[in-house]
């Protein structure tokens, strides 16, 4: 059995999933504030220290807690931070946001949400944003020919402001055989999703670096880790972002000496937007609890919150994106058996291109 997206790109599927347990049993097993408690409760209701319950239970508090800690501080040396002092408040009304493809999926509505934290949102798409928001000014640009990103940019700067945040969301699929790719696609495909990357950053980096503060997100694709049928040149494509946001991490602290401009990658899995209406994925309950889609605004809500949080990081969503990047370690009887599970070789054999040359959001179909 299988399921294909509605004509607004919404499947039918039960909110019950994985991600839901996850999030419930981070705050709960997982929790060193929960956890402690554990061993308190069993001393109240009369338990020794030296029973086995009390010890077990201390034990496991101490795991999870060192566990937090040592996150905590990798979190801490990632973005140079203090112990005590976090960042200061961050201020939507003074920052200018560029986002690119933000005319429809994702982009749009992120466009669209920032706009009502009264931010300055300029998206770059080839395509009009249909928004009445008045702080949305919308530029029309390849961003995948720098001639154009170089224009447009010096216009944003003299019209609007320097940009304080740069996503480069911009992103389209082909999903079409190695040996039915024509050479335009190839093209299309990596000067889009990957190439467009590098314009913008020539474009709009330097600024920040003068200011030595400001934020970039790179919307690449759990794709960008492991591949699939029909999806070669967008795999390839997403995988090059993915390295590039790696570099520009080090460069930034190694070499501008400049970790306060924060960088966050975005590698989700299938999100629920016209780009892949007719990718087809099993209706089944295991794969709708294990593999589930996700809709635009958990992608949003995310970003956001790295925003806010203004910490360097990596968005992994749904749940099972976050062991994808193993596979690939795996025996390849095993990494083929997780691919057929994951329906990765047969959700794209019904797709069909959305028409027009669309930028998007980027999304990648389940793997």
């Amino acid at each position: 059995m299988e399921r294909e997206h509605s004509a607004e790109g919404s499947p039918i599927f039960d909110s019950l999933d994985i991600d839901l347990f996850v999030k419930v049993l981070e705050h709960t097993v997982f929790g060193p504030f929960f956890v402690f408690f554990i061993p308190v409760f069993y001393i109240f209701q009369g338990a020794k220290f030296t029973d086995p319950v009390v010890v077990i239970s201390s034990i496991y508090w101490v795991f999870i807690s060192l566990f937090w800690l040592v996150k905590w501080c990798s979190r801490l040396y990632r973005n140079q931070g203090s112990l005590f002092f976090g960042p200061g408040r961050f201020d939507w009304g003074e920052q200018i946001v560029v986002i690119t493809g933000g005319s429809s999926g994702v982009g749009e509505l992120l466009a669209n949400t920032l706009a009502v934290r009264n931010v300055n949102v300029v998206v770059l798409d080839i395509n009009p944003i249909v928004t009445e928001n008045y702080n949305i000014t919308y530029y029309k640009c390849d961003v995948s020919k720098w001639e154009e990103v170089k224009a447009v940019s010096k216009k944003v700067i003299e019209e609007i402001g320097e940009p304080t945040v740069l996503i480069n969301n911009a992103g389209v699929v082909q999903g079409k055989l190695i040996l039915d790719l024509k050479p335009e696609d190839v093209q299309q495909t990596f000067s889009v999703n990957t190439l467009a990357h590098f314009w913008t950053l020539k474009a709009f980096l330097p600024s920040m670096l003068k200011r030595k503060s400001g934020h970039i997100v790179t919307v690449a694709s759990v794709m960008g880790y492991s591949s699939a049928v029909q999806m070669s040149d967008y795999s390839a494509s997403k995988a090059a972002a993915i390295m590039l946001h790696e570099s520009l991490r080090q460069e930034l602290d190694i070499r501008y000496k400049c970790p306060q401009i924060r960088t966050t990658l975005v590698t989700p899995g299938h999100i629920l937007t016209p780009l892949f209406k007719t990718l087809s994925v099993p209706n089944t309950a295991f794969y709708k609890f294990f593999f589930p889609s996700v809709q635009p605004i958990t992608v949003v809500k995310r970003i956001i919150a790295a925003l806010d949080e203004q910490h360097s990081q990596q968005i992994s969503v749904p749940f099972y994106t976050n062991f994808v990047p193993y596979q690939r370690h795996l025996p390849s009887f095993l990494h083929d058996f997780v691919g057929w599970i994951a329906h990765a070789n047969y959700a794209m054999e019904r797709f069909e291109k959305v028409s027009g040359r669309r930028p998007d959001e980027g999304a990648s179909k389940d793997d």
